[in-house]
């Protein structure tokens, strides 16, 4: 039976089923249920790719799964979690799509009715700009069990990452996830809907937008002073940080040439990124 040991098992899991600092992990009686007749597809959210941010029940899925679809920006230390799983990788980046979402879909109907379990591996969440909505309607319509198991999604990772506070009684009532692309892979530019002054906006999959972006923003009426943070490979140990304002964070960029994946953050909050994280910058600069 799958299992985890830690040293802190007993304390977080103090019940019997605790035995020589170890927890078991049940395979559920609906999950045996699936595997016996059909076959079942879960989305997983895997978050950002640090194995120590993946929720125990999305642990436990990837452990049962015969068959691992997934995405491009999971982590290969997740991956490894399963070593006996099938895996297909069906990954998307920028304009290139090792697999149309339509063949996805029905990738994933297809091998659940040969009877296997799926996890469809998904960085951060599933229904966050993951396209998770729209593979389950296809596995339910196809007459197939389907489940979301939520992830981290890269907002609050980075957040909690990078000491960004997405909200704060001071700065910000509001949050905004944006995409950077709508369903035609054509930029999102619906900019007055980002103008007001106590919100949070994170920014997905928009940076190689990033001129047309903060352009766009400015000719709306956004002030060029407003903070502005670029944080790519999030929670990773390669992670990047570039923190300026809105007016000059695509100088910034031109200089420092972070890479995707990257997030955005745009919003009074980001001006906390110095304080918060002083102690950190303090013992780095000796």
């Amino acid at each position: 039976m799958p299992s985890i040991s830690s040293p802190v098992s007993v304390e977080f899991f103090p019940h019997d089923t605790v035995k020589e600092n170890r927890f078991d992990l049940p395979i559920t009686t609906k999950h045996a249920k699936a595997v016996q007749n059909q076959g079942k597809v879960y989305l997983v959210g895997a978050g950002t790719g640090d194995p120590e941010l993946l929720t125990i029940k999305a642990y436990k899925t990837i452990l049962q799964a015969d068959v691992i679809c997934y995405d491009n920006l999971v982590s290969d230390e997740i991956l490894a979690l399963n070593t006996t799983a099938e895996k297909i990788y069906v990954g998307k980046k920028c304009h290139k799509h090792s697999m149309s979402q339509q063949n996805i879909n029905g990738l994933l109907v297809t091998l659940a009715q040969q009877g296997k379990t799926i996890v469809r591996l998904k960085s951060g969440d599933p229904f966050i700009f993951g396209r998770g909505g729209e593979e389950m309607q296809t596995v339910i319509g196809a007459g197939v069990a389907c489940e979301s198991i939520a992830g981290i999604t890269t907002a609050l990772a980075v957040a909690n990452s990078v000491n960004i506070p997405l909200t704060h009684r001071d700065y910000a009532q509001s949050v905004k996830f944006v995409t950077g692309f709508l369903k035609a892979d054509t930029p999102n530019e619906q900019y007055a809907e980002l103008l007001a002054d106590n919100q949070t906006v994170i920014f997905y999959m928009g940076l190689n937008t990033l001129p047309n972006l903060t352009q766009g923003l400015l000719q709306a009426g956004k002030s060029a002073d407003t903070p502005f943070a670029i944080i790519a490979n999030v929670s990773r140990p390669n992670e990047q940080v570039l923190v300026g304002t809105l007016g000059t964070i695509q100088a910034l960029q031109n200089d420092a040439k972070l890479p995707s994946p990257a997030v955005m953050i745009m919003g009074d909050v980001v001006s906390l990124y110095h304080q918060l994280n002083a102690p950190t910058l303090t013992y780095a600069a000796l």
